[in-house]
């Protein structure tokens, strides 16, 4: 025989789950819980349901949209308590799913420490994976949070020759003079190299 244990009011649903009572109205709305109704018409939740509200609040805590909950319990039954096993097929569903949030997180942790593609230019590994914010071409926001990967050489400000990049530092005693043809003069104003001396050459002795 049933008990009367066995069903719970709506008030001594939220009383034990935690959830106000117009939570559990909106769960029963969108088919999450189900509810009997008395000849009075007042709810009556099979105790069980205590199960499913903390699988949909776990869920949610895990970042599990109430689609992604509701389509994981769609594999319970509704007339009875599940057993183990049904549960344990509800989890490996959920795992997945799990699982690709503690990867986020991880990879979060990993980044926060360095550069995030946010624009800032606060730190030094911020001109080596976001020179000059090559990020921003991107989009708005932290990219490399967002799933983007650090700057690569395509990434680096372009200019007139291709890719900006540092020059070659210039040699002891003045910047190198870039290469020109024999012929062609110096700019004005450019400082000259002096002339090389001229050895004399030895006169002919008369015999």
């Amino acid at each position: 025989m049933t008990s009367k244990h066995d069903r719970l009011t709506i008030g001594e649903l939220a009383a034990r789950s935690g959830l106000a009572t117009s939570a559990l109205r909106y769960y029963e709305e969108l088919g999450l819980i189900h509810a009997e109704r008395t000849v009075g018409g007042q709810r009556r939740f099979p105790r069980a349901t205590l199960r499913r509200v903390a699988f949909i609040r776990a869920a949610q805590q895990v970042g599990l949209s109430l689609e992604e909950a509701g389509a994981a319990l769609r594999r319970l039954p509704e007339e009875r308590a599940p057993n183990a096993a049904q549960w344990n097929s509800v989890a490996r569903v959920w795992s997945h799913r799990i699982d690709a949030q503690i990867a986020d997180l991880e990879r979060l942790k990993r980044r926060l420490a360095g550069c995030i593609g946010c624009g800032c230019l606060s730190l030094r590994k911020c001109s080596l994976y976001n020179p000059q914010d090559a990020a921003a071409e991107r989009g708005t926001g932290a990219r490399y949070l967002l799933g983007d990967d650090p700057a690569t050489e395509g990434d680096l400000p372009q200019g007139p020759l291709g890719p900006t990049r540092r020059t070659a530092a210039a040699p002891a005693g003045g910047a190198a003079e870039p290469n020109r043809r024999a012929d062609e003069a110096p700019a004005p104003g450019a400082a000259r190299s002096a002339p090389s001396p001229r050895i004399p050459l030895p006169r002919a002795t008369r015999g």
